[in-house]
């Protein structure tokens, strides 16, 4: 046999187990889901964005509904703002209007903070039908005149929501009870709930801009509003700016360092510069490094049968969602 034959029947050898890696690392960065945009520092394909975010957003199979996943679940996100960054999520099991007094079974709202998502302080949490035995209930400002050290501990039944639920019609609890809390942790609002059949979370929606703090310019939604911060590196930075090339921020999926993502290449800096690897024949960001094709072209026959060896033993594990242990906001 020919040395020509050899290492071409040495190529299509390596070849089933060099293409997992590239389909494993790579893919295209969308920029939209469900009409909602996608940009740094989220992403929805794994190597796009900020590692902070990796896998907390996820786009349907037709690309009609993003969800964000959190230890709690999965949630749909009804929008999503840059420029005063957070998301807006809705939770199905928490209480809606036409639910009325019939309430139904909730679980927690909660996040994994090591992704760098927060609740909003611009979220108020309603309980309904709570145990007064079990519940401080009782007006806030009242309540804290008389012991302001437990001031944060009180479920305020006079809130202004508790009396204007939004879209809901004045006598839509009935005999049921409310009143407003907002939890300091996970395990504070698990315990509220130990006491209260259901919850609900309302966003008050700043319409007039950012940063307004006019009672007139916020309307309240229903909804869990999650903050996200936006890192700023000068990687990325240069990496964005159009004059060196108009790259993505994205990064390494095997040890999370940062990528510049271009048309055709990956680099560590910015598009014009030198890159990391060619990639020929491909459109649009790529995401990730693709080492192991470069490997092919210049392995000779003997240390081609040892890389083929070493290669089974070391192809990557695909993860899913990972989650820990739940923590306070």
């Amino acid at each position: 046999m020919s040395k020509t034959h050899i290492i071409s029947l040495l190529i299509l050898t390596i070849t089933p187990f060099i293409l997992p890696l590239i389909s494993s690392q790579s893919s295209n960065c969308r920029t939209s889901c469900g009409g909602i945009t996608i940009r740094y520092p989220l992403s929805i394909d794994d190597g796009c964005g900020s590692p902070y975010y990796r896998h907390v957003l996820a786009c349907s199979e037709h690309g009609t509904i993003l969800e964000l996943r959190t230890p709690s679940g999965r949630y749909t996100v009804k929008s999503i703002s840059y420029s005063d960054p957070h998301l807006l999520v809705l939770d199905p099991s928490m209480w809606a209007c036409s639910d009325g007094d019939q309430f139904r079974p909730t679980r927690p709202f909660s996040l994994d903070s090591s992704t760098h998502l927060s609740m909003s302080n611009q979220n108020e949490f309603l309980f309904f039908n709570c145990s007064p035995d079990k519940v401080i209930i009782e007006p806030r400002p009242m309540f804290c005149e008389r012991y302001p050290e437990r001031c944060d501990a009180t479920c305020d039944p006079a809130s202004y929501l508790c009396r204007h639920l939004p879209q809901c019609a004045l006598n839509v609890l009935n005999k049921a009870s409310c009143c407003s809390y907002y939890p300091k942790a996970t395990e504070s609002l698990r315990m509220m709930l130990k006491h209260c059949p259901t919850y609900t979370s309302i966003h008050w929606n700043n319409v007039g801009g950012l940063g307004t703090s006019r009672p007139f310019d916020q309307i309240p939604e229903y909804g869990v509003r999650v903050d996200f911060e936006i890192p700023v590196t000068t990687n990325c930075l240069r990496c964005q700016d159009r004059a060196k090339g108009g790259g993505t921020c994205g990064f390494d999926t095997s040890n999370q360092d940062f990528l510049c993502l271009c048309e055709d290449r990956n680099v560590t800096t910015f598009c014009k510069d030198r890159p990391v690897e060619q990639h020929s024949g491909s459109h649009g960001a790529i995401a990730g490094t693709v080492t192991a094709a470069s490997v092919a072209g210049g392995v000779g026959i003997g240390a081609g049968i040892m890389y083929l060896k070493k290669l089974r033993a070391k192809a990557p594990v695909t993860h899913g969602v990972q989650t820990t242990e739940n923590r306070v906001y």
